[in-house]
């Protein structure tokens, strides 16, 4: 069985592929730009919700300067990156995953997207967990540690799902109205915390004596501005995606980055309370000292619409991303089988749902710190297949392209991998276990899938791992 990319050679470089072939043109395109703007700011932020842990780690200057910076040696690299594949490649919904593939092979767009699939359902189970502990300074009976707890986290991650199931049009539509309405309180308190604003509490490096939490501080930086490239698995969906997937990155840098800073500023420069204070939910306690208990009522209600939002835009990515591994092989074909209804794939976010729910009653650090370590091995790969794409596709029709040479493009995608490497080496030896396992598990399903095709166990979509890349469509042309 052949399980090789097969391209044409020319005298210096390989040509590019043919994209329009890999997957089916798809004549009703459900996403247009300003849904897609608030899907990917779904997809990495949702509003300030769960910042507060890095005032709690480092003290309010350090958690100031990491949303500037972040943003700059993380955020901008890693949107570029998907900018320019996600126009190069615009016709399917494996992203990432045919970036890898054709860069190195079908067993590494088979472990990307393992990486990556991971990495979302069990970033999923931290939405559903953030709402619960909001929800549980209004309603402490209701949402209390227990069997309560474990009802309404069970009951909305099943529900939210549903909702997921009637198609992109609404849930991208429902994520411009979520946003919206979760952002409108922090605007509000804004306007009220300018008068009380002292800026010497900006410059504090926290109390004395606290020692730093430094992997906390960096897992919620990261967890915070991470996940642009899930915009790739929705491109085959998107109206235009060549215009109109770079476009929306931009947009929705500008927004996450807005979302996340003002609050802070508001919050640190209003208030002085023990940095003790500054854990998951406190925006809203927040909210209440500067503006009255009627605004913490709302970042409450606003910190469950977000959390909708996230875990909407979240099971998309990873429903989707199925849909376009199946079309190239990967995966057996019924994920890429639609409901007739609503264009989704039900067995997909069966199964998102499923694992989201196992993985729901860790603890939410790692929750967050597995899904990260996840993410960070994806991410290595995705910057690879970046810088080797460029060079064995230098002719490759690129509607969006970054503007540098490969040179450059390395020293643009070192500083990321550094951190990323950073990431993966302070977490936990928990951590390393239930990633280890994931990634041994993600090779025994490649492996697996090619036993059950080369048996015919499972019918695919390709009866071969083959992703055929026969194009010779150039810039130049």
């Amino acid at each position: 069985m052949n399980r090789e990319i097969h391209t044409p050679q020319s005298p210096k470089h390989q040509e590019q592929p043919n994209h329009e072939t890999q997957t089916p043109k798809n004549p009703k395109k459900p996403i247009t730009l300003i849904p897609l703007i608030f899907l990917i700011y779904f997809e990495v932020s949702g509003g300030p919700y769960g910042e507060e842990p890095t005032v709690a780690a480092a003290g309010p200057l350090l958690a100031i300067i990491g949303f500037f910076v972040f943003p700059f040696i993380w955020s901008i690299p890693e949107a570029l990156v998907t900018a320019e594949l996600s126009t190069a490649y615009p016709n399917t919904n494996a992203g990432y995953v045919i970036w890898a593939a054709s860069a190195f092979g079908p067993f590494w767009g088979s472990l990307m997207g393992s990486w990556k699939y991971l990495s979302g359902v069990i970033n999923n189970a931290a939405y559903p967990v953030l709402c619960a502990d909001y929800l549980k300074r209004v309603l402490p009976h209701a949402f209390a540690d227990g069997y309560r707890r474990d009802l309404a986290i069970t009951g909305s991650t099943i529900l939210l799902s549903f909702f997921n199931y009637t198609g992109l049009t609404v849930v991208g539509y429902a994520a411009v109205a979520l946003g919206v309405v979760s952002l409108m309180p922090f605007l509000i308190m804004l306007g009220f915390a300018v008068p009380k604003v002292r800026p010497k509490r900006w410059v504090s490096m926290g109390e004395k004596g606290v020692k730093k939490d430094w992997r906390l501080y960096f897992n919620t930086l990261f967890w915070n501005l991470n996940y642009w490239d899930n915009a790739s698995t929705l491109a085959g969906e998107v109206e235009r995606p060549q215009k109109t997937v770079p476009k929306a990155l931009l947009l929705a840098g500008l927004l996450t980055c807005l979302g996340y800073l003002l609050p802070l500023f508001a919050a640190t420069g209003a208030l002085e309370v023990p940095q003790e204070d500054w854990y998951d939910g406190f925006l809203a306690d927040a909210a209440g000292m500067i503006a009255g208990n009627w605004l913490k009522i709302w970042v409450e209600v606003g910190a469950v619409l977000s959390g909708i939002g996230l875990y909407e835009a979240q099971l998309s990515s990873c429903a989707y991303q199925m849909i376009g591994m199946a079309e190239l092989g990967l995966v057996p074909k019924w994920f890429a089988s639609r409901s007739k209804w609503f264009g989704t794939s039900w067995l997909a976010i069966l199964l998102s749902t499923a694992i989201t729910l196992a993985v729901s009653f860790m603890s939410f650090e790692n929750i967050i710190a597995s899904a990260n370590f996840l993410y960070s091995l994806g991410m290595l790969l995705e910057f690879s297949s970046f810088i080797r794409i460029r060079y064995k596709y230098p002719t490759m029709k690129r509607p969006y392209r970054v503007p540098m040479r490969i040179p450059g493009l390395i020293i643009m995608c070192l500083v990321p991998t550094g951190f990323l490497i950073f990431v993966m080496v302070i977490g936990s030896w928990v951590v390393y276990a239930i990633s280890a396992g994931l990634t041994a598990l993600g090779v025994a399903m490649y492996f697996a899938m090619g036993y059950c095709r080369s048996r015919g166990l499972l019918k695919f979509i390709k009866e071969e791992l083959v992703v055929k890349e026969v194009g010779t469509e150039t810039e130049e042309a």
